[in-house]
């Protein structure tokens, strides 16, 4: 009987030690947090009212919720007419053109495929006056979508420019000059103050389109509208239309076709950025748009 209850009393004692040392040391559980996910950010459309016009911006999250792509017509349209065939949010004018033959005077690549050439068109490449200017005018500058294996990447380059490794050009469209970082009227806006040229009036206010991109890989989407009020002198220049670019924080930026071509249709609504003498708006069909889908 010595012997049993000696033997319980060891059990007993064991049983407390490994009681005090499992209060010592408690097991390990593994601690799960549950993270919300950000809902993705939505486009955004504002108006602004400029010394000398008014400004149309559309900012775009890069969240590959939205696509900017281009568009363009066999014949040309206004964006409303746009609007009913692709059904998109939003609709920009974007390349140049020749409204005599309604052809395009700038490159459009959609889905990987050239689907317009301005070297094709005859009354582009058969102008002696712009004969010394060809070069450049097939090399300005353009607004690229890439494919960069599972990821959609946007690009301001020059047409000749090569995609970055491992990325593949999906869809292009060209105008110019470049706004930012740096702004290029002589190059690709062949302004020669020497003479006098200047084409697209690059230091006179007009209704503008430009299109940029931020650190971020957000796009802005700017349309700047003459005022009714102060008639066909208003608008806004290309060198300040660069600063306003910037202060919306855009890092590249690029000019798209101006003056009666600029257009913007969004959410059912539309807005023409040229003004007649009476303040009426004009509306002009166009070539080439860039969609929001």
């Amino acid at each position: 009987m010595r012997k049993i209850w000696l033997l319980g009393l060891t059990l007993v004692s064991l049983g407390i030690v490994l009681w005090l040392s499992m209060r010592s040391f408690p097991p390990s559980i593994p601690t799960v947090v549950t993270v919300a996910a950000s809902p993705p950010k939505p486009m955004r459309y504002e108006q602004r009212t400029l010394s000398q016009g008014i400004a149309n911006i559309l900012f775009i999250p890069a969240n590959n919720q939205f696509f900017v792509t281009p568009a363009l017509s066999q014949k040309v349209d206004t964006v409303e007419e746009f609007a009913q065939k692709h059904r998109a949010i939003a609709i920009f004018n974007a390349g140049f053109f020749d409204p005599a033959n309604q052809k395009s005077t700038s490159y459009v690549v959609i889905q990987g495929q050239l689907v317009a050439d301005p070297k094709e068109n005859d009354r582009l490449v058969n102008n002696p006056n712009l004969k010394p200017y060809l070069n450049q005018i097939f090399n300005r500058t353009e607004f690229r979508r890439y494919q960069c294996g599972q990821t959609v990447r946007y690009d301001i380059a020059l047409h000749n420019d090569s995609p970055p490794a491992a990325c593949q050009l999906v869809d292009a469209i060209g105008a110019g000059p470049k706004l930012l970082p740096e702004l290029t009227l002589v190059k690709e806006g062949f302004v020669d103050n020497a003479n006098k040229r200047d084409a697209l009036g690059s230091n006179q206010p007009n209704a503008r389109t430009a299109i940029g991109i931020t650190r971020d890989g957000n796009i802005v989407l700017v349309m700047v509208a003459q005022k009714p009020s102060l008639g066909a002198n208003s608008g806004i220049s290309l060198p300040v239309l660069a600063d306003l670019m910037k202060t919306l924080g855009v890092e590249k930026a690029m000019n798209l076709d101006g003056g009666s071509s600029s257009s913007l249709y969004y959410k059912g609504k539309t807005f023409y950025g040229k003004v007649d003498l009476n303040g009426n708006p004009i509306k002009r069909r166009v070539k080439s748009v860039l969609l929001v889908q």
